[in-house]
């Protein structure tokens, strides 16, 4: 592991993917250990029970929807909007809890949302990376991911904040990571000592085609963070297109697209739903479409690539589960030419509104 991270003929992509794992368990540990002040004030704030709205934009914005999920789940009514939507589009409701996620603090709708959220005397949770930002300046409490920035496209960043994210829902729900917080680590461990098989059988599996196929991403719960950011990395690192849909949604018109090459990638949960979402799966490989799984425990015939997780958890397999096709957009990169370590028009963060400028901060 420590010669291919270093390796010079690999991407700066592919060594963020690696040094994941490590990254996670240093976070968990902080936010568990030195952070926990700042995570038990989250809570008592979240407990309120005011108006619970989630805001983000990108990655960060997918992140969120780990969060949603696991409040929803336990009967928590939370709204998760765009930041921009939240900004420009509707009102940030008096005295409402806000939890903001945003890896620099500093995008330009982050930025004007605590200003906004401050008028509507709201409460402000910051989840960031940066904590000298003007989003963690201008919160009440902020929880630090603690983890390195990723060189481009949003790695380990995007998922410390979903960890962050869904630990604080978790806590404040009565689910504390704690008792399992040595489980979580070893999780983590086993993904990174997966890395190598999993890249190895998504190149062997011909599930990537030729990289010019409609790809559909496909999931449920807090499982969508994962579907969606998968969608992002296709466009950010391969530069094409994709999709991303809830399982049952697909079935609802999408399944219209479905014909021979089709690429879909899918997310088989833990515990729910598997029995239909695996006789999807069947019905899609009988039409011609080519699937890749990712979950747990999935019969290796089940899929054309079958990429099983280490045990972890149901309620946190969303924070391993994403790796395999950060693997895959990286491989899909390479087939297709393009580079995943830089950005054509994008700038690593967000600055200013209109257009697409690209500034160089």
């Amino acid at each position: 592991m420590e010669n291919q991270a270093n390796s010079p003929l690999e991407t700066k992509l592919f060594q963020d993917i690696l040094k994941q794992p490590a990254q996670l368990r240093n976070s968990l540990t902080h936010m568990m250990g030195a952070g926990k002040p700042a995570l038990d004030a989250a809570v008592g704030i979240l407990r309120r029970q005011q108006p619970i709205i989630i805001t983000g934009i990108g990655a960060s914005w997918h992140a969120g929807m780990a969060m949603q999920a696991e409040l929803m789940a336990c009967g928590w009514p939370a709204v998760l909007i765009d930041a921009s939507e939240l900004l420009h589009a509707a009102a940030v409701p008096q005295g409402a809890t806000v939890v903001m996620l945003s890896r620099s603090g500093k995008s330009t709708e982050i930025v004007q949302l605590v200003e906004k959220s401050r008028a509507s005397l709201a409460t402000i949770l910051a989840i960031t990376n940066t904590s000298d930002s003007p989003l963690a300046k201008g919160s009440d409490v902020v929880l630090n991911t603690n983890t390195e920035f990723d060189h481009a496209v949003s790695v380990t960043t995007y998922s410390a904040i979903a960890l962050a994210g869904v630990l604080l829902a978790a806590e404040a729900t009565g689910k504390s990571a704690q008792p399992i917080q040595a489980q979580l680590v070893q999780s983590l461990m086993a993904s990174e000592g997966a890395i190598p098989e999993w890249r190895r059988m998504i190149e062997q599996s011909g599930w990537l085609g030729e990289g010019n196929e409609a790809t559909y991403f496909l999931s449920r719960g807090a499982g969508l963070a994962s579907c969606h950011e998968a969608r992002l990395l296709w466009e950010e690192a391969a530069k094409r297109e994709a999709t991303a849909l809830t399982s049952s949604g697909f079935r609802h018109g999408p399944q219209e697209i479905v014909r021979k090459g089709i690429r879909i990638g899918m997310w088989i949960d833990a515990e729910h739903m598997r029995s239909e979402d695996l006789a999807l799966v069947g019905d899609l490989r009988k039409l011609g479409a080519c699937v890749l799984l990712i979950g747990q425990g999935i019969e290796e015939s089940a899929g054309d690539c079958v990429l099983n997780l280490p045990a972890i958890p149901a309620l946190w397999q969303f924070l391993i589960e994403i790796i395999p096709i950060q693997l895959a957009a990286e491989r899909l990169a390479a087939l297709r030419g393009e580079d995943p370590d830089s950005f054509r028009l994008c700038s690593y963060i967000v600055e200013d509104e209109g257009g697409l400028r690209r500034n160089a901060k």
